[in-house]
C-alpha cells in the first residue's frame, strides 16, 4: 500500500473496530438487539467477554489487520495498534465522572461494629 493510503485505511479500521466494539459492550443496539443477544448469552463465557470493551476490541481488530498486513509481524503490529486505538478512543470518550470511581475497602473491624451496633 501507498503510505497515505495506508494512514487512510489504518485510520478508517480504527474507528471501525471502536464503533463495534463500543456498540456490542456498552450500547443497546438498534431495536435492542444487542441487549437481547447479551441477555441470551448471559450466563455463558462468551456473554460475559461481551461487556468486556477492550477483548472485543482485541478481537474485532484482528479482520482488518488480517486484511491491511503484508507480512507476519506487520500482521501482529497492526493487530495490536488497531485494538490499542480503539481502547484510547473509548477512554478519551468516557464520561470523566465514571474514570474517577474508585472502590475502596472497608475495614472488617468498621463492618463488625456497622453490624453489631457498636
Amino acid at each position: 500500500m501507498i503510505a497515505g493510503t495506508f494512514v487512510w485505511s489504518f485510520a478508517l479500521c480504527a474507528l471501525a473496530v471502536w464503533r463495534v466494539a463500543h456498540l456490542l459492550a456498552i450500547e443497546n443496539g438498534p431495536l435492542n438487539l444487542v441487549v437481547r443477544l447479551r441477555t441470551a448469552l448471559d450466563s455463558s463465557m462468551l456473554g460475559r467477554l461481551m461487556d468486556r470493551f477492550y477483548f472485543l476490541s482485541f478481537l474485532i481488530s484482528l479482520p482488518p489487520a488480517i486484511w491491511m498486513s503484508n507480512s507476519l509481524v506487520g500482521f501482529f503490529v497492526q493487530w495490536l495498534a488497531l485494538s490499542a486505538v480503539a481502547c484510547l478512543l473509548e477512554r478519551a470518550t468516557q464520561d470523566p465522572q465514571m474514570q474517577r470511581i474508585r472502590i475502596t475497602r472497608v475495614s472488617t473491624s468498621y463492618i463488625d461494629k456497622v453490624i453489631r451496633g457498636v
